[in-house]
């Protein structure tokens, strides 16, 4: 194991920006527009995820496709509960059944699109962040946070 973690990080360093690695930036001065979303959502979206954001399980009860709302999906607190997070992360990486269209990695909506389909799911019912008072205890609460 500590062979491959050796091959994988080359010649870097800690710190070092690795090309490819994270998920990128959305620009926040897109607006979004949520109604779009909703389309977007129903269009690309709900066929892995469920038309009501509940997502897919195997037959064995494991999950296939996340769920992107309800109370069996990510708190309020998470990364993807935040629009812009949510969207750069969708823009990068789905719709996953549409891969074939473009090398991986590079999703395909645009940049406007991934930030509405993200407004769309981020602000749909989820649970709650119990220690969400200990967030940003210094400032800094980013403008799409949830609370």
């Amino acid at each position: 194991m500590i062979a491959y973690f050796d091959w994988m990080k080359r010649n870097t360093q800690a710190g070092d920006k690795v090309a490819g690695r994270g998920v990128g930036k959305i620009d926040p001065a897109i607006k979004p527009d949520r109604a779009n979303g909703e389309r977007v959502y129903a269009k690309q979206c709900a066929v892995c995820h469920g038309t009501e954001g509940e997502g897919l399980k195997s037959a064995k009860g494991e999950w296939v496709f996340p769920p992107l709302w309800g109370e069996e999906s990510f708190n309020i607190g998470a990364g993807m509960a935040r629009t812009y997070t949510a969207a750069a992360f969708v823009k990068r990486n789905m719709p996953i059944g549409f891969h074939e269209q473009f090398p991986l990695g590079q999703g395909g909506l645009s940049d406007q699109e991934a930030v509405d389909v993200a407004e769309y799911f981020s602000h749909q019912p989820r649970p709650d962040f119990p220690d969400k008072h200990k967030d940003w205890p210094k400032g800094g609460k980013p403008q799409d946070a949830r609370y």
